[in-house]
């Protein structure tokens, strides 16, 4: 898909990361610049207990396929590495707050002068006219995620993942294709910029129009959807497992009541339609409740599965990958074992080799060479 195209990581932790892999995944050479004197990207050093070495688990997350280069960007010979490996290169991914790219010169402005079909995608906390440094548990707490994640009558709970890093990749991603594209159309190069705090209002969907258009403000129901019912809910089956339901219309519903041995609920006032579930939510988990605890998670769910009922059981993550999906998604060089970034099939579609996550500098004496320098 991308052979040939060349590509320059002046990004580190995992938004810009996570776009600099899908390239690579994609075949793409993903040349990943590091500050020597820091050792290298943060995520290196953010290791959990018994993690040992320059390539930590969270490293691992979005750092495949690409060859590490490390050098001081403080220093005359760094900047002029960057200037001659951006005059080959076909994109560029920075992630420096407002101001840093312009002392270091690796902004766009620069680059641009040595490559003027550059394509150069960066990532800000606020926009690129705010110094502010982003991160994202802050902008979770910002945006309404954290206040709206979490038990009714708990405290706000932020996510397990750096969700609005990863969206603000995936964001970045696809202002890259614009901009491929465009140079593909015209032969011109683009700059193209992504704030966290933008991509995360652009993710709260359905949470942000219930409050623009519905005028409810959101508040937290734990996993439950304030929209639909039962969506979201978690009940225990007879054998202790905990299972979700996700029932998105009537006839969902009606099948589900069949799959329980009490088909006649459907046809009552108070459940036969979505909106009288939303309202009557309470009393309809109480039932549901009592009625999954008589039934076993294996017979249930493959009921529920016939029935074309949408449910399932609350797994681990050492569960999830036993499933043929999640199989189907793993990367392994050197005894690592990783998680593709691309989640896309198409037709005739190949896995590519893949370089396995690489350590501080692995490969600035090769990188060098092939720039004469």
């Amino acid at each position: 898909m991308f052979q040939g195209l060349k590509v320059l990581e002046l990004a580190s932790v995992l938004a810009g990361p996570s776009a600099g892999q899908f390239f690579a995944e994609l075949g793409a050479e993903v040349i990943k610049i590091e500050n020597l004197k820091t050792g290298g990207d943060v995520t290196r050093s953010w290791k959990g207990a018994g993690e040992n070495g320059d390539i930590s688990a969270y490293f691992c997350s979005c750092n495949w396929g690409k060859k590490s280069v490390a050098i001081d960007l403080s220093t005359t010979s760094g900047k002029q590495i960057v200037q001659k490996l951006a005059a080959r290169s076909d994109v560029v991914i920075a992630s420096y707050k407002p101001g840093d790219a312009e002392k270091l010169g690796v902004s766009y402005e620069q680059l641009k002068s040595v490559n003027p079909q550059l394509i150069y995608g960066q990532i800000t906390g606020y926009g690129s006219d705010n110094e502010r440094v982003g991160y994202d548990a802050v902008i979770q707490a910002e945006a309404g995620f954290m206040d709206l994640n979490g038990e009714k009558e708990g405290p706000p709970v932020k996510m397990p993942v750096a969700l609005i890093d990863i969206l603000a990749g995936h964001q970045l991603k696809e202002g890259f294709l614009l901009a491929l594209l465009k140079k593909e159309k015209t032969g011109e190069g683009s700059l193209v910029e992504v704030s966290l705090i933008q991509t995360a209002i652009a993710s709260l969907a359905n949470q942000a129009t219930n409050w623009l258009v519905a005028k409810k403000l959101p508040v937290r129901q734990g996993s439950s959807h304030p929209n639909i019912a039962p969506y979201g809910e978690v009940f225990n089956t007879m054998d202790g497992k905990r299972i979700l339901l996700a029932v998105g219309n009537d006839k969902q519903f009606q099948n589900l009541m069949e799959v329980l041995n009490d088909s006649s609920v459907a046809t009552l006032p108070d459940y036969s339609t979505n909106e009288a579930r939303v309202v009557n939510r309470n009393s309809l988990n109480v039932m549901l409740t009592a009625l999954i605890k008589k039934i076993d998670s294996e017979t249930l769910l493959g009921r529920l599965h016939h029935f074309k009922v949408p449910a399932g059981k609350i797994q681990n993550i050492q569960e999830l990958f036993e499933m043929p999906q999640a199989k189907e998604m793993l990367l392994r060089a050197n005894d690592i074992t990783g998680v593709r970034n691309v989640a896309i099939r198409m037709e005739n579609d190949i896995d590519l080799p893949l370089l396995p996550p690489p350590h501080l500098g692995e490969h600035t004496k090769e990188v060098m060479k092939s720039i004469d320098f």
